[in-house]
């Protein structure tokens, strides 16, 4: 009975008929007016700007007081309020923890929170569901679904030891060339590398996904930052928290038992020559790093927890299994994650000053929480703590993720001729980063979405759908 109830709640809510009751600037010339913007390139913010969009695209940005507004636009008066480039996040899923070793496809609610926390371009990095993301990612082109426009990753490139049943193994390196082509005909660009691949069929992997043009990042063990980067890896996920390179000993081609590789990186030097080496390594072979210092952050007892409007999204089941863990963590004596959590900013934070491409997402995994759309904003405030400056922490989550995913002409920065996605916030995050969490608007191709209301349409259904 509950299961028909369940699906019955779904059809309900179809996209096709919701998308237009969140759309509150629909025009086709509109003139943003008196507002600071940021423009995603780490330029100083400018005061008093106008900012003028037709048909989906910045045509002019400049001074309010000279600027040329066309006859019949929709002039807003933005003053109080700061216009930043949409963002583009490289580490998001559309699924949430639900329990044990299962993920439950959240196809309804964090393709809006996403678009809602100012994220209008995403890679998935890491597909449960197969076809769900790719078909996500259809209606919302189509106009029919609200969320960003998404970058789908296939299915996980896995080889056997992983418990999660989701997750296919891989036989070989033949099985994993002949996956890599299998997803890319059906829609995939891009492909993540997982824990148990071997080297030869992460090389095998990375040598397809080239020849069509399309990247492949990992989050790995089995195979070394060191080695992925000589295969031809694109990217590597979560910073160097993850990485086995420095695990005593270790064995080609598996990876290190229990805790070895977070032993090694909590009492790595991260001033000494290993780390060092590492990183020019990465920064000459053109390997991107993508932070997600909000998972991280979840297992530190000593960093905030999650902010109560974005425990109001959850499901009640779902609120109460975070909670209940993270009481347990603040009992914890264990402080091995503060020590990781503080070595990975600072990485992160050279690798950055070494000339390395820095990305960023948020990884909505762990034990719970880490929601869409709250924690993209949270993403950047935890790149202020780590050491970059406000605008540093913008660029790195607009121009730097467009750069990587090739589109740095198109989205990533606000210039004229550039596609119109861009977030109204109140306040001013150069000043004080917490105000990207004021969102008001966030344009996507020139329609402006309402922000508080798209958060209201999905409290208590995340973990449900």
């Amino acid at each position: 009975m509950l299961t028909h109830l369940v699906l019955a709640a779904l059809l309900a809510q179809q996209p096709g008929t919701s998308v237009s009751q969140f759309v509150s600037v629909s025009d086709s010339v509109v003139a943003l007016t008196n507002v600071r913007v940021i423009d995603g390139t780490g330029a100083p913010a400018r005061d008093r700007q106008t900012i003028v969009l037709e048909g989906g695209t910045i045509v002019s940005v400049g001074d309010a007081a000279s600027a040329k507004i066309p006859a019949g636009a929709r002039t807003m008066d933005l003053a109080g309020r700061t216009v930043m480039p949409g963002y583009v996040m490289l580490h998001e899923h559309m699924f949430y923890p639900s329990g044990g070793a299962i993920y439950n496809e959240q196809g309804y609610s964090f393709p809006r929170l996403y678009l809602a926390g100012g994220v209008t371009s995403m890679r998935t990095a890491g597909n449960m569901s197969g076809y769900a993301d790719l078909n996500i990612k259809k209606s919302i082109d189509a106009g029919t679904m609200l969320g960003p426009t998404i970058d789908v990753t296939a299915p996980y490139l896995e080889g056997p030891g992983l418990p999660i049943p989701q997750v296919k193994a891989l036989r070989d390196e033949a099985d994993a060339r002949k996956m890599v082509n299998y997803w890319a005909d059906e829609g995939a660009t891009s492909f993540k590398a997982y824990m148990h691949i071997t080297r030869a069929e992460l090389g095998g992997a990375a040598q397809e996904a080239h020849k069509r043009g399309l990247k492949i990042t990992g989050h790995l063990c089995s195979v070394t930052f060191r080695e992925a980067a000589s295969l031809g890896i694109d990217d590597l996920e979560h910073g160097f928290v993850v990485a086995s390179d420095f695990v005593p000993d270790k064995k080609p081609d598996e990876c290190p038992a229990g805790n070895a590789v977070q032993r090694s990186i909590a009492t790595l030097d991260v001033n000494g020559a290993g780390a060092r080496d590492l990183i020019a390594d990465l920064v000459r072979r053109r390997v991107a790093i993508t932070s997600t210092l909000t998972i991280f952050e979840t297992f530190v007892a000593s960093q905030p927890s999650a902010p109560s409007k974005a425990l109001d999204a959850l499901l009640p089941e779902a609120r109460r299994q975070y909670e209940q863990t993270r009481a347990a963590l603040a009992k914890s004596t264990d402080t091995t994650w503060n020590i990781l959590l503080r070595k990975e900013m600072q990485l992160e934070k050279m690798f950055a000053d070494a000339g390395g491409l820095l990305v960023v997402g948020t990884d909505p995994t762990g034990f719970g929480g880490v929601v869409a759309g709250y924690s993209n904003q949270r993403a950047l405030e935890l790149l202020v703590q780590a050491g970059f400056t406000p605008l540093d922490a913008v660029k790195i989550a607009t121009l730097n993720g467009a750069k990587y995913l090739g589109r740095d002409a198109k989205i990533g920065t606000i210039a004229a001729g550039k596609q119109a996605d861009l977030i109204v916030v109140r306040g001013d995050p150069s000043q004080r980063i917490d105000d990207v969490e004021n969102v008001e608007l966030v344009f996507k191709k020139g329609v402006g979405y309402d922000s508080p209301k798209i958060f209201d349409s999905v409290k208590g259904q995340v973990g449900l759908h």
